[in-house]
């Protein structure tokens, strides 16, 4: 599969299944997180305000999302029933994706990035 340029051709790589799961996952960043740029980074979709909010990617078997570190622990025990990692959560496609939870990550990652900024 070619290197996608933009979070659109990226999502229209794939089956018309999982281009609905990606654009639902992108509508609901989006909804917490209206000023952020999206753009392609490590191969994944990226939301930036000013640092890398959030990337989601699909992968056989699942759809991954990085919140980094702060973002999974954070959410720690709401996530026990997904495999983990330091800074990964892998949603299976076999089963329902839970937007408001990946909503409720992403708002956390815009209060955290907006708390960085100088003031």
């Amino acid at each position: 599969m070619a290197a996608a340029a933009t979070v659109q051709d990226y999502i229209l790589q794939f089956p018309q299944d999982v281009q609905a799961i990606c654009q639902k996952i992108r509508e609901t960043i989006r909804s917490v997180a209206p000023e952020a740029v999206e753009r392609m980074s490590y191969g994944l979709a990226t939301f930036y305000q000013g640092e890398n909010l959030i990337h989601f990617g699909v992968m056989k078997r699942h759809i991954g999302l990085y919140p980094g570190a702060e973002g999974v622990a954070a959410f720690a025990d709401r996530l026990r029933g997904y495999r983990t990692s330091k800074g990964a959560i892998r949603f299976p496609l076999d089963a329902p994706i839970p937007y408001e939870l990946i909503r409720e990550i992403a708002a956390y990652r815009v209060r955290e990035a907006q708390a960085k900024r100088p003031r």
